[in-house]
């Protein structure tokens, strides 16, 4: 399929599509590189946020957002998600002339089938946990019967709506308990827990080559010391620049899907997320987005983001450059009161900051939104992601943490062990 080349001589025009902290982000570092930036609201909260950078389009006032790419002339449609690929609108999107920063096709299945992972990893010899898919609770009782061992549970098929989201169990006792409570309506996906040595790669696949990025790592686990539920998304994370592939991971786990990818003409982003054991990487998932914690900090590292968003998105080879002091980033998020239990809800309680940010530090909304006085206020659980940069690992979380403690609200915390614990890559 092709797909049109840059307008020249005007500044490229990019639609985001997300919300929060995540879309915020995106648009305002590419607005900040020359580009003109739009965000297309694909869930009905942190609407707020993006509209600091650009326009924003509603899915009420615009069902469907393949008219206002060809009224703006976008020249690069950047999602946050994969819900797109669910959207009614979607195959309108394929059809058009808009280049995607996302793989498309067959290759999305990498990250939206867990079994597909599970099987492309077996076909390619790559290290992946003893993993079982069951229909209903019968078969997976059945299983854990016959496979006695930690699972971590998961929904069979990846996707924010997801009717189960991932519960690390440690014991086999802990699996059996939970196989008793979880939403089978999608079937479960039985993954052997693995351990906590947990750590990822994020690449680019484009022009049939990979070209690896970063190193990174999530928090997931709502609470320090890597304590409490995985929350519904990171409450920080890591990343070291390492187009050198300084820690094996896009060499063990990502090369040898290089036929896979060809063969599926697959560009876009790809992260690999592992955990060693015995001094040997597994691949725990996959996913086909440069990451929740992780994008941001990229597109602050390089040096031409437009640009190699753009030419990945073409299918094209790239030529990347990193601005040359920013070795290290760490993104610590602030989450508001009764995360990550999003059942429990207080008022909309006042953000209140103590000083200006740092100029090497970037502060993104999430749900949060002005009053008539033009004071924030939370909308939400999870109220920013407050990200620092450096040469240095140590100079990075430092930065991120004198930052966070200039914004307040009642009941809020933040995790204060980034950096202080799963790091570097194969620590637990």
């Amino acid at each position: 399929m092709k797909r049109k080349a840059t307008t020249v001589n005007r500044r490229p025009s990019i639609m985001v599509l997300g919300v929060g902290s995540f879309a915020h982000s995106a648009a305002q570092i590419l607005q900040d590189n020359g580009a003109q930036v739009s965000t297309y609201l694909t869930r009905n909260y942190g609407h707020f946020p993006p509209s600091l950078v650009g326009p924003t389009y509603t899915q009420e006032r615009f069902p469907n957002p393949c008219s206002l790419l060809k009224e703006k002339q976008v020249d690069l449609v950047l999602p946050m998600s994969i819900d797109w690929a669910q959207a009614p609108w979607k195959d309108e999107l394929l059809a058009g002339k808009t280049p995607i920063f996302c793989p498309t096709g067959e290759g999305m299945r990498i990250e939206r089938e867990r079994d597909f992972a599970r099987k492309l990893c077996h076909d390619f010899k790559i290290p992946f946990p003893k993993a079982h898919v069951a229909p209903n609770r019968l078969a997976a009782e059945k299983l854990l019967k016959q496979h006695a061992r930690p699972y971590v549970i998961k929904n069979p098929l990846c996707s924010p709506t997801s009717p189960i989201h991932t519960i690390l169990c440690e014991t086999v006792e802990d699996t059996r308990s939970w196989l008793k409570n979880i939403n089978y309506a999608e079937g479960v996906f039985l993954q052997e827990y693995m351990g906590r040595a947990e750590a990822g790669h994020i690449a680019l696949i484009s022009g049939g080559e990979i070209y690896p990025l970063v190193t990174n790592q999530e928090y997931k686990r709502a609470f320090s010391g890597d304590m409490g539920v995985v929350a519904g998304a990171p409450l920080g994370g890591l990343v070291e620049k390492d187009p050198g592939d300084k820690y094996g991971l896009a060499r063990t786990l990502l090369n040898p899907l290089r036929p896979w990818f060809r063969a599926v003409n697959y560009h876009g982003p790809i992260q690999v997320t592992a955990v060693c054991r015995n001094r040997k990487w597994y691949v725990i998932e996959y996913n086909i987005r440069i990451g929740v914690t992780s994008g941001a900090m990229i597109l602050r590292m390089l040096a031409n983001p437009i640009e190699t968003l753009l030419r990945t998105a073409q299918n094209k080879k790239l030529d990347l450059n990193f601005k040359p002091d920013w070795n290290f980033g760490c993104s610590v998020t602030l989450a508001g009161y009764g995360y990550p239990y999003v059942q429990q809800r207080g008022p909309q309680l006042p953000v209140e900051t103590t000083g200006p940010f740092d100029p090497d530090c970037d502060v993104w909304w999430n749900e949060v939104a002005r009053n008539g006085d033009g004071k924030l206020f939370t909308t939400g659980h999870r109220i920013a992601d407050v990200i620092a940069f450096s040469p240095s690992l140590d100079g990075a979380i430092q930065k991120a943490y004198a930052n966070i403690r200039k914004i307040r609200s009642l009941g809020s915390y933040h995790r204060v062990d980034i950096g202080r614990s799963l790091w570097p890559p194969g620590n637990s």
